[in-house]
């Protein structure tokens, strides 16, 4: 009996030694830093990249999971947006990003860099109507010629997408311009979509005023006009 009993202790110390071991193995390599791992291939529908704190700072998304935006904090109404790449800044807010789709109807790609705390000012941008081949790329640039109007203008644009006469919709969208809430197209350098290839300026109000390009028919032109759109006396050449 006490040769049997013996022996069962000794197992049991073995036994103990053993898992012991094994444990502080594996807490061992579950602590230590791992500094090479990798992967060959990832499948995801969103990633949300963050700050230590969890401040968002990159949002790669799939369309149908895509942010819908912020802008002074605020998250912007559920809407459609490619799928794509959107940043924010240190104050949250959507700063920029890249977004890109194609169909059977239309194509594109653009990478927008956003006016702090508002819309979109710049972009290095790709258009195409895929049905009659009819395209636009290039750099674009916009003005807000009202600061700090974001929140008036979402408001107006979303009571006038309650309005249902045309003409009171064109009246209203007239009104926000005269007031300074639509951004403004300052300045294209590319090619526009019936085939000219230049630089088009825009005075603060999105008048044409100077365009610099070479036409379908491949003749260069320089084209200065007043705020009606009338070529100036003598600033026009072929």
């Amino acid at each position: 009996m006490n040769e049997k009993l013996s022996k069962e202790v000794k197992f049991l110390k073995i036994y103990s030694f053993v898992i012991t071991a094994l444990l502080l193995t594996l807490f061992y390599l579950v602590l230590q830093p791992q500094t090479n791992n990798s992967l060959e291939e990832l499948t995801v529908e969103r990633i949300n990249v963050v700050e230590k704190n969890g401040d968002l700072k990159l949002v790669i998304s799939n369309s149908e999971r895509q942010h819908n935006g912020i802008i002074n904090g605020a998250v912007l109404p559920e809407r459609e947006r490619p799928a794509g790449l959107i940043f924010f800044n240190s104050f949250g807010d959507e700063c920029g990003g890249l977004v890109y789709d194609g169909n059977e109807n239309e194509a594109g790609m653009v990478l927008s860099v956003d006016k702090f705390r508002d819309d979109q000012v710049m972009q290095v941008q790709y258009m195409e109507n895929t049905k009659n081949k009819k395209r636009k790329y290039g750099l674009q640039l916009w003005d807000y010629p009202q600061e700090n109007s974001v929140e008036a203008r979402n408001k107006r644009y979303k009571e006038i997408q309650n309005i249902q006469d045309k003409e009171a919709v064109k009246k209203a969208y007239a009104q926000m311009k005269e007031e300074g809430l639509v951004a403004e197209n300052r300045l294209f350098l590319g090619k526009n979509f019936n085939k000219d290839v230049g630089l088009f300026i825009n005075d603060e109000k999105g008048n044409p005023r100077i365009k610099l390009y070479i036409d379908e028919a491949n003749t260069a032109k320089l084209e200065f006009l007043d705020e009606k759109g009338e070529p100036v006396q003598g600033g026009a050449t072929n």
